[in-house]
């Protein structure tokens, strides 16, 4: 698995704008970069994954022009045009963001789209840069990236940050642009969205895949599995020289000395091979230390309300959060999801109405910001509070070095700063410190921001294993649907409706109460003398399910039960251990079969669920 070789043969396609190929790259006397490969051509959409620190903003930097490989070779189209979104824009020399933004455009540019583009992103152009908080600083770099319309864009994590309108607003943008798109993010709904190539970056060298994220990670996981048993089967092999080499003919003829080296080889190969696979699966031992069972009342809010400067942010909201439950704010940036998490915790005083809180409630916060982390204190005096090498996880010590392997971190790693470590590295810091503490009440702000996909998966695991209960504040659509049962929702003016299930459920109940919402057109009236006189209004006829909605209600079942049939062979078919090599072609098209097939299977469950909401409501039950 660690060739470069493209994976699944890709599709005849124009000759690419750009081609990176056999980039080598060492920081520190560590290869980042051995042998990397990317290609990207016209109108392209292609999402760069892999693990926190395998090298992908250091790719796309190479890939940019702003960092230059050891070796490889980099060609660029003549006349091709380039721009690229770094995860921390540098607004220096900039008076305003709209300075910033317009200094992104090139001769023959739109002048006038960098302001619309802010405008549409929220800012006005006129703010300090040196005081935009970090989601306005991520609009303004977005607005700098596409207003001058390039031939590439490069990404790195554009929705950090960023609210779900916004990110709603930039999957739509991006997806009406002739631009070729190279995407970095932990956003799986927002690559599943936008991709329709994979390039998976693992131990410095890159595989490309013909297919988008939505169908990218179930073939990297049987690729890793084929390497497991390429290992296994190394390993017998090994195992039989052994048992030849200590009972067969002994060693002493030239044969047996050639035989014997071959063994050395193998051995080894496998080290080799054992290491890299190691590298490829190791995961983070992700658990909570849960604390004392709380009362079944977590808290209880009635009618409560709370304005600051006459401006509502919350207004008459009722709501009942018991033990266990796994509860989801969402809402733009600004609604007041940090003003209800602190009414909810019993932080902040309502204005109107009554709070009632739960008893035995131990509580740990996961901050969305951060701040809470010294930038000069080590690592180790983080975990441990600066008492020693023991970390106190679940009533036990554990040697600080042993849990910071449980959360990836490089024993020599113990004496590094934290200003000294990445984004995904302090988030994971952050989580290791958070999950040592016992709680029965666990609140994550933003948790996803910064940390890799793997990482969120064993994330998600351990939030499905916690007994206690979960407030998460959220903009990862797919993070949130995988978590939460009920949701909270900003509907604006302070006003926050409650909708069972997760995000996609919460879209799905909006939409349709927006329709049994829609006003009837007022009736034209006529004038002067000609008025006609007032007369009782015709008593409305009772709304009754059409024949096609009653034949969709029948049919519908039955349609998504052949849908998931077919899903099911799809899947077993697909996990064929040889499917992909002998057959790379049909693979691919199995893969982009059950893609369609999910996502028809998906519409159909919306369409029976809002047809169910509506016959349950006409018949009052």
């Amino acid at each position: 698995m660690s060739g470069t070789g493209r994976a699944i043969k890709p599709k005849a396609m124009a000759p690419p704008l750009l081609h990176l190929k056999n980039i080598h790259l060492t920081f520190g006397g560590t290869p980042l970069l051995n042998g990397a490969e990317l290609a990207v051509s016209p109108g392209e959409r292609l999402c760069l994954v892999g693990r926190n620190g395998s090298g992908k903003s250091t790719l796309l930097k190479v890939a940019a022009g702003l960092a230059t490989p050891d070796s490889g070779e980099i060609f660029l189209q003549p006349g091709a045009t380039i721009r690229y979104l770094p995860q921390e824009p540098d607004f220096s020399g900039f008076d305003t963001a709209l300075a910033f933004a317009e200094a992104g455009l090139g001769p023959g540019d739109d002048p006038y789209r960098a302001r619309y583009l802010l405008e549409r992103l929220g800012l006005t152009g006129e703010e300090n840069p040196a005081h935009l908080s970090g989601g306005q600083a991520r609009r303004a770099a977005l607005a700098r990236t596409l207003a001058p319309s390039p031939d590439i864009l490069l990404l790195d994590e554009p929705t950090n940050h960023l609210d779900l309108p916004a990110i709603e607003w930039l999957e739509s943008e991006l997806r009406g642009l002739k631009s070729a798109l190279v995407l970095i993010s932990h956003d799986r709904r927002f690559l599943s969205n936008l991709s329709r190539n994979t390039v998976w970056l693992d131990r410095g060298r890159t595989r490309a895949f013909n297919v988008g994220f939505a169908a990218f990670e179930e073939t990297r996981d049987r690729l890793i599995e084929e390497e497991a048993q390429a290992q296994h089967k190394l390993e017998r092999k090994i195992e039989q020289e052994e048992d030849w080499l200590r009972y067969g003919v002994t060693a002493r003829r030239k044969r047996n000395q050639k035989r014997l080296r071959d063994l050395h080889s193998l051995r080894a190969a496998r080290v080799s091979q054992g290491e890299a696979l190691r590298r490829a699966t190791a995961t983070v031992n992700m658990a909570a230390t849960e604390g004392e069972t709380s009362g079944k009342l977590v808290a209880d809010l009635e009618e409560v309300s709370k304005s600051y400067d006459g401006t509502p942010i919350v207004k008459s909201l009722s709501v009942k959060i018991l033990r266990g439950d796994r509860v989801g704010i969402v809402g733009p940036n600004g609604a007041g999801k940090t003003t209800l998490l602190k009414l909810i915790t019993g932080d902040l005083a309502p204005d109107e109405g009554r709070i009632k809180l739960g008893t035995n409630r131990q509580m740990v916060t996961l901050e969305q910001n951060r701040e809470s982390l010294d930038p000069n204190e080590t690592l180790r005096d983080v975990l441990t509070g600066g008492r020693g090498d023991m970390v106190e996880v679940g009533g036990s010590s554990k040697h600080v070095i042993g849990y910071m392997k449980d959360f990836l971190f490089a024993p020599e790693q113990a004496r590094t700063p934290v200003h000294a470590l990445s984004g995904g590295e302090r988030g994971r810091l952050m989580l290791a410190r958070a999950l040592a503490r016992p709680s029965n009440l666990l609140i994550l702000d933003e948790p996803t921001n910064d940390l890799d996909i793997e990482t969120l998966d064993l994330l998600q695991e351990m939030l499905a294993d916690y007994d206690g209960t979960l407030l998460l504040v959220s903009h990862d659509r797919d993070f949130l649907d995988r978590i939460v049962t009920y949701t909270i929702a900003s509907e604006g003016d302070g006003v926050w409706q409650v909708y069972p299930g997760g995000y996609s459920d919460m879209e799905r109940q909006r939409g349709a109460r927006k329709k049994e919402e829609k006003p009837a057109a007022p009736a034209k009236q006529k004038s002067g003398s000609d008025k006609a006189p007032s007369t009782p209004a015709k008593k409305q006829e009772k709304r009754k399910l059409s024949f096609k909605e009653k034949h969709a209600l029948e049919t519908l079942p039955g349609e998504m039960e052949t849908l998931a049939e077919k899903i099911a062979l799809l899947k077993e078919k697909l996990a064929a251990p040889d499917f992909y090599s002998k057959d790379p072609e049909g693979f691919a098209k199995s893969a982009k079969a059950l893609e369609a097939a999910e996502a028809e299977l998906a519409r159909k469950e919306e369409d029976w669920l809002a047809l169910e909401m509506l016959r349950e409501e006409l018949e009052g039950t």
